[in-house]
């Protein structure tokens, strides 16, 4: 890669940047009610010699833009998958329909357009969105597809905190990559290695931004394949969390190290004010000396399991302090509370549950409770409304980064302990690491949706994508009484008009009848459009087809049975 020295201008100020960094891509800001992503490979200069092919959505060449949304709105994606290839997109931390959720149930043929929407009742908080397809995760995230979510509230935009993105408030995805002699992305299926060994901020090798001198926000994700980092800054400084997977929490907390696993989401806020405009400092991973099961702290630096960043301290992201704000007023200070989230506790709790890690013996892959992820099979069944106490333990190998789907949760107890459960994890959480030889206990509330479709059900499994694909994974449905007579559904209907050019419109028989999913495929039974519990009442938009004739399916949300009619697109 060509490197030079450039002077850039930024916060009304000069900073001379190093060559021996590349400034880091910020991801485009996206913000409204309706999103429009396109999946698709493109390619990126990452190391000298040939082009990388990478995923990207829309403008990127590698991750893609960050969605700004707000508390309230209910907001619509056209995800237009132009892979060669199946995918999913997953909302990560998103309380949402499981039939929306982006899970390995729905699957996004190439070519064909996926229309999920959703009322945001997440606080604010940092989220992202990733590839969920069974056994192709590690490949499809390894090529860079994913994203960020940025959720707004009131209760965050009362605060005085840094917000202004890309100036004094920025998103960092952290990962790694392995290349082949071609420079191209050493993944599976061709290779097993689970580490890479250069670093990618925001998809840049040797990354650096320049940042204001004053207080700013940094709101970090590891989107590793596996490798976790113990973060902190080179000069040892203090810095406060703020907010963890789901939020905000109550009041900052002061750390100079914290350890980030696969999935996990923190924001930071750091003070420049003390340093020279000019100067220079860096986040680093300080992964050297990490005990037994920490991934990543392994000795050796090839095979599956090396990597030349393993037992390491290395750079993340080399920054350089910029003037300060006058576009806006600088922060100066670090609130010394923010919000008063209740959280819930273990005895809040009506049901009790527990899983364990399982497998990773030779060549036995990991999995939970000795049960490998199956499409058809549903490992828990849930009541709407109940609040849960579930214990994961981990008698085994190696540390794992478990997530679940749909809600947040509690962290109660580490080992049985409440005072062992680390202060910056003590908000909402959706992710945790798990070590070697150790148990986590959460508690949840299961609320809002409720679906007992099991061709659609909500995972929880471990995030590590390698062991994802290889079965770690389970899978629950949330349930509650019908209250409708599922023999009674009459589930015919008629289109109109027909033929159609714009929109089309469904008359229902029976006006007790939910569509649940709607499916548009040609003739040939190539899908275009999938439409999860579509607003079908104010027609359904088919603008964007090609003249022919295609069929429609209808599934019923109560008996699940499926109707199909033929209409023309003019």
């Amino acid at each position: 890669m060509k490197k030079c020295f450039i002077f850039t201008a930024l916060f009304s100020g000069i900073t001379f940047l190093n060559a021996q960094y590349n400034t880091m891509s910020m991801p485009e800001a996206l913000y409204g009610t309706t999103f429009n992503l396109n999946i698709h490979e493109s390619t990126k200069q990452l190391k000298s010699g040939n082009l990388t092919v990478t995923g990207a959505i829309n403008n990127e060449t590698f991750w893609g833009p960050t969605l700004f949304i707000n508390k309230g709105d209910e907001v619509h994606v056209n995800v237009t998958n132009n892979l060669n290839e199946s995918t999913t997109l997953h909302w990560h931390g998103m309380h949402l329909p499981a039939v929306m959720d982006g899970g390995p149930h729905q699957i996004i043929p190439a070519g064909t357009l996926w229309q999920p929407y959703w009322t945001v009742m997440n606080q604010a908080a940092t989220l992202w969105y990733h590839p969920h397809l069974h056994e192709t995760t590690q490949a499809q995230i390894t090529k860079g597809v994913g994203g960020f979510i940025i959720v707004k509230d009131p209760a965050e935009s009362a605060l005085n905190l840094p917000r202004t993105y890309g100036v004094d408030d920025i998103v960092l995805a952290l990962t790694s990559r392995s290349y082949t002699s071609a420079n191209q992305f050493d993944s599976p299926p061709a290779s097993t290695r689970v580490y890479g060994d250069y670093m990618l901020t925001n998809g840049t090798p040797s990354a650096q931004y320049t940042l204001p001198k004053q207080y700013v926000r940094i709101r970090i994700l590891n989107a590793e394949i596996e490798r976790g980092y113990n973060l902190g800054f080179s000069d040892n400084r203090t810095f406060y969390i703020i907010a963890n997977d789901g939020g905000l929490l109550n009041a900052p907390v002061a750390v100079t190290r914290v350890k980030l696993m696969v999935g996990e989401r923190i924001e930071i806020m750091v003070n420049l004010g003390n340093d020279a405009v000019g100067g220079t400092l860096d986040l680093k991973a300080y992964n050297s000396g990490q005990t037994l099961g920490f991934p990543g702290g392994e000795p050796n630096s090839s095979g599956q399991f090396g990597s030349l960043l393993n037992n390491t301290d290395f750079t993340v992201l080399h920054i350089n302090v910029g003037a300060t704000t006058t576009a806006t007023t600088p922060v100066t200070a670090v609130p010394s509370t923010l919000v008063s989230n209740t959280y819930w506790t273990a005895t809040d709790a009506t049901v009790n549950r527990s899983l364990s890690v399982t497998g990773g013996q030779g060549p036995t892959p990991f999995s939970l409770d000795n049960h490998p992820f199956v499409y058809d099979y549903i490992d828990k069944t849930v009541n709407l409304n109940d609040v849960e106490k579930w214990t994961i333990t981990n008698n085994n190998i190696f540390g794992h980064s478990f997530h679940i789907h749909d809600i947040e949760f509690k962290i109660v107890a580490r080992n049985g302990s409440a005072a062992s459960v680390g202060t910056h994890e003590s908000g909402w959480k959706d992710t945790f690491y798990l070590p070697r030889n150790e148990s986590v206990t959460f508690v949840a509330k299961f609320d809002d949706f409720a679906d007992a479709d099991v061709t659609h059900p909500y995972m929880y499994h471990c995030h590590f994508a390698g062991h994802e694909d290889g079965g770690m994974m389970g899978q629950f449905i949330v349930t509650s009484n019908l209250n409708t007579n599922q023999n009674t559904i009459d589930t015919d209907f008629s289109l109109y008009p027909n033929p159609a050019n714009q929109k089309l419109y469904i008359n229902l028989k029976d006006a007790a009848t939910e569509i649940y999913y709607l499916t548009i495929s040609t003739v040939e039974g190539r899908v275009v459009m999938m439409l999860p519990q579509p607003e079908w009442q104010n027609g359904i938009d088919i603008s964007t087809l090609s003249s022919g004739v295609y069929i429609i399916q209808m599934m019923d949300r109560q008996t699940k049975s499926v109707t199909s009619k033929k209409f023309v697109k003019k």
